[in-house]
């Protein structure tokens, strides 16, 4: 983003602590309202694990003046949608509709928010609907890899745990217990309001302030425990065998920066591009292109709050695991240590500016931008992303990758078929 764009954005704090975010997309006539709050797995007990995400769903099951179901039906009447996430960091409620029905609709989003009842039986309903997404989750061997290697990652910090949490523990839980999480955390302080799209600041600020108003009392709830950034020593690899599978997966991750340290993970960021983004990046190129040892590969990275993961994963035959393993590691002994071509580098860099300009010219990953750099960080820092990672050289490059993706540290996943 230039600095033009920049100015478009507006951040304020309401009086009751609320923070609103809004950017005016002045040619389109549609309007995204998304609303996130610090209220993510990561907040849980851990005896309470999966709660948030439960309460995601409870969210929708009325207040004392908006019965079950009746919201969806209101927005979908007005040509609207509305959905939900739930991460560790973060839960977020969205909708997105013409710009002159948000004044009828955000009213009840906030109160669904603000005012959730979670009755006792839609709650016992509810439950069977979220133990089964666990059912179904623990059937998915992607899922199921990505599980095992974040708990090899993370150990005992909340980003190792599923934030749809387990059987065992959501049988336990009470609508009390909930209604208790609820009121800690949906809290102003917490929230984040994002408005994108063909609406003024002046009507933003009126309709968010009339909307969200009268939260709940706080209410005591028993603290998560006090999260350890993990390490990793050595080399941790872990196989497993699971049905239905074709061919085998390999998962390989290392630890990057938390968000105070951004510029790194900018830069991990477009290692990854360098690496396993597009049909002439370094490990695509070699290893399914020119040598065909595997059917896929791609590297990425995820930026966290606390402390984030780089990937690389590659589909392939069972007896060329090792083999392929061993290559990624002497590839990424030679990125540290030999010149990154230049060309390698702008192209990686154009890859990555591309895709950053182009998914913020729709207001629904524009409200997605600003949202998440709210919660885990501070909004205006999106704006940092194309000129960091334009600043890199590859001197420093190649330093970033010596310092956080060492073949020596690493975690390893191996998923075969049975």
């Amino acid at each position: 983003m230039g600095t033009d764009y920049a100015s478009d954005y507006h951040v304020l704090r309401l009086d009751n602590g609320l923070t609103l975010v809004h950017h005016e997309l002045a040619a389109t006539p549609v309007v995204v309202a998304d609303v996130w709050i610090r209220a993510g797995a990561g907040m849980e007990p851990l005896e309470w694990t999966g709660m948030a995400h439960f309460l995601e769903h409870m969210i929708f099951k009325g207040t004392p003046t908006l019965a079950p179901g009746i919201f969806d039906h209101l927005v979908e009447t007005q040509g609207g949608m509305t959905n939900a996430a739930t991460s560790h960091d973060y839960v977020h409620f969205f909708i997105t509709i013409a710009a002159d029905r948000l004044a009828h609709a955000l009213p009840h989003l906030a109160d669904l928010l603000l005012h959730a009842v979670i009755p006792a039986d839609e709650f016992d309903r509810e439950r069977l609907v979220v133990l089964e997404e666990i059912r179904q989750a623990e059937d998915d061997p992607d899922w199921l890899g990505f599980q095992a290697m974040a708990e090899q990652v993370y150990q005992d910090h909340p980003y190792g745990r599923s934030v749809l949490g387990a059987a065992a523990t959501l049988e336990s839980r009470s609508p009390a217990e909930m209604r208790c999480f609820h009121q800690a955390h949906y809290q102003p302080e917490n929230m984040t309001v994002v408005i994108t799209g063909g609406i003024s600041l002046e009507q933003t600020v009126e309709i968010v302030s009339q909307s969200f108003q009268d939260f709940p009392d706080p209410c005591p709830c028993p603290a998560p425990p006090t999260p350890l950034i993990p390490t990793i020593q050595g080399v941790r690899r872990e196989q497993l065998t699971l049905p239905y599978l074709e061919q085998s997966r390999l998962s390989m991750a290392w630890l990057g920066p938390g968000i105070d340290n951004l510029k790194d993970g900018y830069g991990l960021d477009l290692i990854s591009a360098l690496l396993g983004q597009g049909r002439s990046s370094r490990l695509v190129r070699e290893l399914r292109e020119e040598r065909q040892l595997v059917q896929d590969v791609t590297a990425g990275f995820s930026l966290q709050r606390d402390c984030s993961l780089f990937t690389i994963q590659a589909w392939l035959d069972r007896q060329q695991v090792d083999r392929v393993e061993a290559i990624i590691c002497d590839r990424l002994s030679q990125l540290a240590a030999q010149p990154i071509p230049r060309h390698h580098l702008n192209r990686a860099k154009r890859l990555l500016s591309n895709d950053y300009t182009f998914s913020i010219e729709a207001p629904a990953p524009l409200a997605g931008l600003y949202g998440y750099y709210s919660t885990i960080a501070r909004p205006e820092q999106c704006f940092t992303y194309i000129p960091t990672i334009q600043q890199y050289d590859e001197t420093t490059l190649r330093q970033l990758a010596s310092r956080y993706l060492t073949p020596l540290h690493y975690v390893s996943t191996i998923v075969h078929p049975s």
